[in-house]
């Protein structure tokens, strides 16, 4: 199809941040935060060991950026490379459209990093891949993301109900979306 074919994602920096593949060497730290019930309250994977862990970043590692049909997950690292952390991209198979999600460990969250590397991303994929559709899934509780997505641009496209089975339960699912040629970068706008 009409997809950029690169063999490995580089790495990203913004004003606070450097954007890289999850790597073995965020391991420890990323097991840490992704086990936290606050965490992984609107989320669909827990990791349930370290294993577990390692495998998600053998496969992880061995992904080429842009392949349809595949996620991709990045480290968001402070500048000194300390991981805070992680987004996620699926290329979907259309090769024009990617789903985005992320996570930021509680103790990062509120001083604007998530916005930030969400934003950097973002920029990635309607700028160097040349995507046409950005969309995120998200629990209508889950307001702080919700605020987030907003905040950068994105706009409600959806509301499903009870239609995202996890845990033996059903829940509701939210679509935000952005197009590339809606999109008011805040990073190439010096975003702090």
């Amino acid at each position: 199809m009409g997809g950029i074919s690169i063999n490995k994602f580089n790495s990203i920096k913004t004003n606070r941040l450097f954007i890289r593949t999850l790597g073995m060497q965020d391991r420890d730290d990323f097991f840490r935060y992704r086990s936290m019930p606050e965490i992984f309250k609107y989320q669909s994977w827990q990791p349930k060991d370290i294993g577990e862990i390692e495998e998600f970043i053998k496969e992880n590692i061995e992904i080429c950026p842009n392949t349809s049909n595949t996620w991709m997950q990045l480290a968001i690292c402070l500048e000194d490379g300390q991981l805070i952390g992680d987004m996620g991209i699926h290329f979907m198979e259309d090769d024009y459209q990617v789903e985005i999600g992320y996570t930021l460990s509680t103790e990062f969250q509120g001083n604007g990093y998530a916005r930030e590397a969400v934003s950097a991303i973002i920029d990635y994929l309607f700028y160097e891949l040349k995507k046409h559709r950005i969309t995120a899934s998200v629990d209508p509780d889950n307001t702080k993301s919700i605020k987030l997505l907003e905040k950068v641009g994105f706009r409600k496209e959806a509301h499903f109900i009870k239609s995202f089975r996890m845990n033996n339960q059903w829940y509701d699912d939210c679509v935000y979306a952005v197009l590339a040629d809606e999109w008011n970068s805040p990073v190439t706008k010096n975003m702090v």
